[in-house]
Parts: structure tokens; C-alpha cells; sequence
């Protein structure tokens, strides 16, 4: 299957890049190369793009849309978590800018076997990112405890019903492991009420953004590393970020904020004491949302919300 991926924001992501065309930039999340080759368009002789992925069928699918810019381009397996080390190993220690676009692509969703999607009866339960890694959704959905399967519902997928939930899956999982999305979709269907899935989307979403968000560790990965690839900014640097739910957002919008106000002292201080800088700061108070156009062509952007740090050394 071609891969394919909207490339959600892409014209306010790049504007707000404010790309140098001797610049060094970095996509963390490089998916089909969308964001990278309006990047490698603006780029100078001896400008640079780092395109980073964990997943396969991605890098192979950028490698071939970024193919006329491959002088200036060097793409590399692996996950933005490692993003400082990553581009240690090739000599850059410092960059001008970094995107990253967290959303699970549209190959992913759209590839059955991937087992991202609940819309899909028949597929494998996997939602691996990364088809290397040994753990998959099932393992999940078969050997997590009830009280771990609720945790992660509620707290990654915010489902009301977490409980329940967890609750059904541990009692069919007796009877035979679940092991396609139709099983799982079934047992969640049975554990909410009728009148709240007229109203209330698929009744699988939560929990399949739940799974996924556990499986591959993403809010951790998110949260952990902000701060490294602010340091990684040179002077009037720009890092992008789009997310897809609050719990992303929520990550990205507070570490903004502290690292563009970091101070801790007590606000009667008349001066500051704890000696923490100010390493910028947030380009909009508000994330940046989708226009009427792209939510028109793009039904998959609506949740889509971008914001901006910019790198100011004082």
C-alpha cells in the first residue's frame, strides 16, 4: 500500500519555522516527508534536513519524496527520543529548527494489519509504531491486569467508562485471548450504554488511543525530552509542535511555559534568586488550529493544534 500522510498544518508549520536557507532542521517525526520537503525547498546550498522515524514503511516512503534533495538530506531510523544522540553521532550539535507532527499517519490507520484503526473488524491488535519492538496491542489487552487496563484507559483515553471497560476485557479474555480489532470492539461496545454511542463517536476511540499512547510510550516520550530539543535550538531557533489530543497538548503547552519563564522564586522576590533563565519564548498564547480549507480536505485535522517555542539566548 502507498504510503500516504496528510501533512496537517503544513503551510503555519513552515511559516512559523521562519527557515534560514543555510540553516540545520530537524523532522522528528518524518512520516511521508510532507513537512521536510516544503523544508527542502527552502533550503540554500548549504542548508540541511535530519528526517527521523521509527517506522519503516515511512522511511522508505520520505526516502522516495525527498529523493531530488538527497545532497542535503540524511534520513535515520530511529525514535526523537534519541534525537540529541542521533545527531551527536553525525556531528551536529546544535540546529535551527525542529518539527515534529505527532499524529498516527494515515498509512498507519489505513493499513489493516497495522492495527491502528477500530474501523477495520478483522485486524491483528499491534499499533506498534516501531514493528521491531516485541510488545504489541495484544500483549496489552491480554496480560495487563484490570487495574492496569483501567489506569490506562482512563488516564490515556479519558473514558468515563474506563472501568467497566477493563472490567469486560478481563472477563472475555478468559473465555479466549483477544485477538483481532472486531473482538476488542465488541467487548467495548457491550461495556457503554446504547444512548451514549449515539451521541458519543465510535466507542472504541478512547480506548485504542489509550492502548496505543501505552504501547509506544508516547506521552513519556513527549514529556522527557522537550526540554533537550529546546537546548538543542541555536539562537533564534524555532522548534514546532503538532499535537492530536489534550494530553499531548497539555505536555507541550507547560513545558513552553517553563522554559520561557522558569523561575521558581516567590513572587513577592523583588528580584530573582534561583538564577534560571529564560531560554525564549512561546510565539502564540493560543495554538495555532486548522483552517476552514483543510478542515474541509482533511476531516483528520480537526483535532490538529500547533504550538511554537523560539529560541531567544540573552
Amino acid at each position: 500500500m502507498e504510503f500516504k500522510h496528510y501533512s496537517v498544518l503544513l503551510n503555519e508549520t513552515i511559516d512559523n519555522l521562519d527557515i534560514k536557507p543555510d540553516g540545520i532542521y530537524v523532522d522528528g517525526t518524518l512520516g511521508g516527508g510532507g513537512h521536510s520537503l516544503e523544508i527542502c525547498k527552502r533550503l540554500g546550498e548549504k542548508g540541511r534536513l535530519i528526517g527521523i522515524d521509527q517506522d519503516q514503511a515511512a522511511i522508505n516512503a520520505a526516502s522516495e519524496r525527498l529523493a531530488d534533495y538527497k545532497d542535503k538530506v540524511t534520513i535515520i531510523r530511529n525514535n526523537y527520543s534519541n534525537m540529541k544522540n542521533v545527531l551527536e553521532e553525525i556531528g551536529i550539535n546544535k540546529v535551527d529548527g525542529i518539527v515534529l507532527d505527532l499524529g498516527v499517519s494515515s498509512y498507519q490507520l489505513d493499513t489493516p494489519e497495522r492495527g491502528f484503526t477500530y474501523r477495520v473488524e478483522d485486524a491483528p491488535l499491534d499499533m506498534r509504531m516501531d514493528d521491531r519492538q516485541q510488545l504489541t496491542a495484544r500483549d496489552i489487552v491480554n496480560d495487563y491486569s484490570e487495574k492496569e487496563l483501567f489506569r490506562i484507559i482512563r488516564d490515556y483515553g479519558e473514558d468515563r467508562f474506563a472501568k467497566n471497560i477493563a472490567k469486560h476485557i478481563c472477563q472475555a479474555r478468559q473465555v479466549k485471548p483477544i485477538e483481532t480489532t472486531g473482538e476488542l470492539n465488541e467487548i467495548i461496545s457491550a461495556s457503554i450504554p446504547k444512548k451514549i454511542q449515539k451521541t458519543g463517536g465510535h466507542p472504541s476511540k478512547r480506548t485504542y488511543q489509550a492502548i496505543r499512547i501505552e504501547l509506544n510510550h508516547e506521552l513519556d516520550v513527549l514529556k522527557n525530552n522537550l526540554d533537550d530539543m529546546i537546548d538543542l535550538l541555536n539562537n533564534d531557533g524555532r522548534i514546532c509542535i503538532i499535537t492530536f489530543h489534550s494530553l499531548e497538548d497539555r505536555i507541550v503547552k507547560s513545558a513552553f511555559k517553563k522554559n520561557e519563564n522558569p523561575c521558581t522564586c516567590p513572587r513577592e522576590f523583588p528580584v530573582c534568586v534561583c538564577g534560571k533563565k529564560s531560554k525564549g519564548k512561546v510565539v502564540s498564547r493560543k495554538p495555532i488550529l486548522p483552517s476552514e480549507q483543510e478542515l474541509i480536505e482533511n476531516s483528520r485535522s480537526k483535532s490538529a493544534k500547533l504550538r511554537v517555542f523560539h529560541r531567544i539566548d540573552k
